[in-house]
């Protein structure tokens, strides 16, 4: 091949390439798409080749500038470090968190047997015979149901307070802000607590998910056997949606821990922990996202004074979304 058919044929390419190239650098960075990287890539490998080419049948100085300088550049972009950007994070939440959940769904599915197996049970015995209640949480508890569902209740509209509007609604949100940061705590708390006990061989996980499900269950029960059903459920199903299945998927994680120790395979239990514990990680830190955004809606939404049937409506569309979410989301990245 002459110097002039070579470059007939390859000059279209370098131009490809320097336009793509021009598109990631200029402006705002952007990540390539799976695409576009395997393109990129394969352009990098085959301007390394031409260059060594011209260089080997001395082809000019000039070519071998001008592709030393296209090399550089893509070198520099494609090997450029990108991790803690806003990007990264969105990429985990929309397409590796999804896909994890996924793959390790038999210990979702046992987690959520193990964990909304009492729930159900200990609330269908509490509502119909609330005495065992006793039994099951402190009456100091029950107690606090009893004055916290009162008929004679105050109103939770901040327009009702004294003061100025503006005064009432700053310490209204003040006060919401500062549920939201303990509703944060104290639910993640729970999360890491089923997620680390994990390596107690996974008992530590099945104890913190059935005593979970029966205080959870014998609460609902129990404040529904006062007669406040509406005012209950239409406060805790939007955020229920995203609190309860968290704890099940932090659960999960602590399985997969506990299991890599019982089941190693064809690994040392190190390895196998090492192997499987960076997906159980995942599967933590989508949970306590969910955590977050529930602690939100608790803080914010739950106690809003609104009807109860648009609470029920939103409630349920958020149930929908979050299966939507960990059945679908990240399917066409995969």
């Amino acid at each position: 091949m002459n110097r002039a058919r070579f470059l007939a044929r390859r000059r279209p390419v370098w131009k490809s390439f320097e336009t793509m190239l021009a598109g990631v650098e200029g402006g705002v960075a952007r990540r390539l798409s799976a695409s576009e990287a395997f393109l990129f890539s394969r352009h990098l490998r085959e301007l390394a080749h031409d260059l060594e080419l011209i260089r080997t049948r001395d082809w000019g100085l000039d070519l071998e500038e001008y592709l030393n300088r296209l090399l550089s550049r893509g070198h520099d972009y494609y090997h450029a470090s990108r991790t803690g950007t806003w990007r990264v994070v969105g990429e985990f939440l929309l397409v590796d968190f999804p896909r994890v959940f996924r793959q390790w769904w038999i210990y979702q599915l046992v987690a959520a047997v193990l964990f909304f197996g009492p729930l159900a049970i200990g609330w269908a015995l509490i509502q119909n015979e609330p005495s065992l209640a006793s039994r099951v949480m402190p009456q100091e508890a029950l107690d606090q149901y009893d004055m916290m569902y009162a008929d004679v209740e105050e109103s939770d509209d901040p327009d009702d307070a004294g003061g100025s509007m503006f005064d009432t609604w700053n310490e209204y949100g003040n006060e919401r802000a500062s549920m939201a940061g303990f509703y944060v705590q104290h639910n993640v708390g729970i999360a890491l607590q089923s997620f680390g006990r994990g390596i107690l061989l996974g008992i530590g996980t099945i104890y913190t998910l059935l005593f979970n499900g029966i205080a959870i269950g014998a609460t609902a029960g129990y404040v529904l056997s006062l007669g406040h059903g509406d005012r209950f459920l239409s406060f805790v199903i939007s955020h229920g949606s995203f609190e309860l299945t968290a704890l099940v998927i932090a659960g999960a994680a602590g399985m997969v821990i506990g299991d890599a120790f019982l089941h190693p395979g064809e690994h040392s239990r190190w390895s196998a922990l090492q192997r499987r514990g960076k997906d159980a990680g995942q599967l933590a830190v989508g949970a306590a996202f969910m955590l977050m955004v529930a602690a939100l809606i608790e803080a914010f939404w739950s106690p809003a004074p609104i009807p109860a049937e648009y609470k029920f409506i939103v409630g349920g569309c958020l149930w929908l979304v979050v299966a939507l979410y960990l059945g679908w989301a990240g399917r066409r990245a995969a």
